[in-house]
């Protein structure tokens, strides 16, 4: 080969290897490159996107800067007012921050709440604005392109998100220092609601104050706030169970168990009939007009809530049992003692008339005041009902059987006693009322005269049976006793009373001689026929011989001792209940036959008692009958009875049969 040859092959040989180190240079370039380049293409749309307002219009651009502006502030401002709420959230959930025991600030605490409150009414009322203002530049960017169609996208759901309604704008913050402030309302209701005592008798009626009025401030504060914010209900819930809690324990104290389970007649209903109606007006008067007083403190402008907490207190009282009790009485068995009973229930629902008006007039307690009505009706008529029948059933009993032992009918003095009582000063003025409210409904006029002669007239009903009494014996001398026994009765017990007032002078004093006359003629009628027994023996003696004189007193003798047995045996059984009465007849049957039978045994004794046998013919020394006749008519015990009413075409019951039996307490 020759020497060119060799050259030109050495020369394209170092070309081609300057070739493949160029292309394996380049190759490695090209490796290098590929992640550049994808940086780059992932580049682009963020630069296109930053270059798009240099490419957008000027005056387009210069247009977007104001609405952006008007923009950006209100959501600005929303910014800063969160910002704000974060920096109230230590105050309001420090321990204690709610005010906790004596030393807290409530005051300052709500002062907090109140700018926490402030801060959320703003946000609601701007965060959705200024989202709608910040989504409306999205949109004027996007229809001018003016900003990237993706980020604007994203952008929009956001905004969307901040557009709708939210309770949690704090964070939970109001909900949690609500939950404070809550804990604080029921702290200060536990710890001044202690159990009331009831005050001794004769200790003064006005309540203390029992909840302290800077207390009270505090309740008012917290509830205002706690009721603004929804939790009413639960504050009411609450208050009620903590005050009903206070007059239950108040009550528990007391005893009320004789409400639950009343007795069925009124005789027994009077011991639990006192205590009733201390106990209702304790609950009216003490209880429930401080727990009113302290419902209206604390609800304040909540007027109609604070109605509302109230009747579910007097509710837990315990009103309605109250109520109760006093139908139990209506609903008792009818005699006159009930009518009595009927005109206490009535004087103290009337008595508290206006604290019930006051207490329960709200539609919150209709309940209350539709039962008060209704027992007040129950009491007027059933009261008016039992009163009008009185005279009828005197009248009634007027062909009854008089008492067999001569004694007073227990009726006798149960009406002149009841007649007493109707008219003294506890009775006549509620009496008076009852009637005058009942006449009033039937357009009828009443007066205190017309009592007093109601009252009148059902006594001379009870004289007006004296004598079909007296006429019923078939024994002239057991007749007169229950006279002398029936009048004295009506002077005693009516002399130096109203009643007896009303009757006046000339009427008592007549029945005051209808005892004497009666007594005399029971005397001369009974002890007075045995004397002249005794009587006649002087005469004889002087025209008979002795042992004839002998004969005529042992005669004598016999027939005195049977007249007297027979007498007293008799008069065993019957009664003169009054002991001044009692005595003084015992001392004239004495002085009718004593002294008689004292001179005859000095006289014609000794005659008996030469044969030995002294106490064949004389049975009784003097001191022996003395004693025997002392101890005459005394009573007999027997249990009190009332009169059971039954209306006039009913048969009289053996109850009432009872009442014509002799009235036995030893007077």
């Amino acid at each position: 080969m020759d020497q060119d040859a060799a050259a030109s092959l050495v020369a394209a040989r170092r070309t081609l290897r300057a070739g493949v180190d160029k292309s394996r240079a380049l190759g490695h370039a090209l490796a290098r490159a590929g992640p550049r380049l994808e940086e780059i293409q992932a580049a682009l749309p963020a630069l296109e996107a930053a270059v798009r307002p240099i490419r957008a219009p000027r005056a387009e651009l210069a247009a977007a800067g104001p609405h952006i502006d008007r923009a950006v502030g209100p959501a600005a401002a929303v910014l800063k007012v969160f910002d704000a709420v974060h920096g109230l959230e230590r105050p309001l959930l420090a321990p204690g921050g709610a005010g906790a025991g004596a030393g807290g600030d409530l005051p300052g605490y709500l002062a907090v709440l109140a700018q926490l409150e402030d801060a959320r009414r703003f946000l609601a009322g701007n965060c959705g604005l200024a989202a709608q203002w910040l989504a409306d530049i999205v949109e004027y960017l996007g229809d001018r392109d003016l900003a990237d169609p993706r980020f604007l996208a994203d952008l929009g759901v956001t905004l969307e998100g901040l557009k709708a309604p939210s309770d949690d704008l704090d964070g939970g913050l109001l909900a949690a220092a609500l939950d404070i402030l809550e804990a604080e309302f029921r702290r200060l209701l536990a710890d001044h609601s202690a159990p009331l005592a009831m005050p001794k008798p004769g200790a003064a009626v006005a309540a203390p104050a029992r909840v302290p009025a800077s207390a009270v401030h505090k309740l008012s504060l917290s509830l205002d706030r706690l009721v603004a914010n929804g939790r009413q209900e639960r504050c009411v819930a609450a208050y009620i169970d903590a005050r009903g809690s206070v007059v239950t324990a108040s009550l528990d104290a007391l005893g009320l168990d004789y409400l639950r389970d009343p007795a069925q007649d009124a005789q027994a209903l009077g011991p639990a009939l006192e205590m009733w109606g201390q106990h209702l007006e304790f609950l009216v008067r003490r209880l429930l007009e401080s727990e009113r007083q302290l419902c209206v403190k604390v609800f304040g402008q909540h007027k109609e809530v604070a109605s509302a907490c109230f009747a579910e207190v007097a509710a837990q009282a315990g009103v309605l049992d109250f109520l109760r009790f006093g139908r139990a009485v209506v609903d008792a068995k009818k005699d006159p003692i009930k009518l009595q009973r009927l005109l206490e229930v009535f004087d103290s629902l009337n008595k508290l008339r206006l604290d019930f008006n006051r207490l329960f007039g709200g539609k919150a307690c209709a309940e209350i005041q539709s039962q008060t009505r209704d027992l007040v009706k129950l009491l007027i008529d059933g009261a008016v009902e039992i009163f009008e029948e009185l005279i009828v059933q005197v009248e009634l009993q007027r062909h009854m059987p008089p008492p067999s032992d001569g004694g007073v009918p227990r009726l006798v003095t149960f009406v002149v006693e009841y007649c007493n009582r109707l008219l003294g000063d506890q009775y006549r003025p509620v009496l008076g009322q009852v009637i005058t409210i009942h006449r009033s409904w039937r357009k009828e006029v009443f007066n205190d005269r017309m009592l007093v002669d109601a009252v009148v007239n059902i006594v001379k009903a009870l004289e007006a049976n004296f004598d079909v009494w007296s006429k019923a014996y078939d024994n002239a001398m057991l007749s007169y006793l229950f006279m002398m026994n029936t009048h004295w009765h009506i002077f005693r017990h009516l002399k130096a009373t109203k009643l007896g007032e009303i009757l006046g002078d000339v009427w008592l004093r007549e029945h005051e001689q209808y005892k004497e006359y009666y007594l005399s003629m029971f005397i001369r009628e009974s002890w007075g026929a045995l004397a002249p027994l005794l009587n006649r023996e002087g005469l004889i003696l002087f025209s008979k011989g002795r042992a004839t004189a002998r004969d005529l007193v042992k005669q004598r003798l016999k027939t005195f001792n049977s007249s007297f047995d027979e007498m007293h045996c008799r008069q065993s059984s019957w009664v003169i209940p009054d002991k001044d009465l009692r005595e003084k007849t015992c001392n004239l049957v004495v002085q009718t036959i004593v002294p008689t039978y004292r001179s005859y045994l000095q006289n014609y004794g000794p005659l008996v008692e030469q044969e030995g046998n002294t106490g064949r013919y004389v049975r009784f020394t003097v001191d022996g009958m003395e004693k025997m006749l002392g101890a005459l008519y005394m009573p007999r015990p027997r249990r009190s009875a009332s009169i059971q009413i039954k209306h006039s075409s009913d048969k009289i019951t053996s109850a009432m049969t009872g009442l014509h039996r002799s009235a036995s307490a030893v007077k």
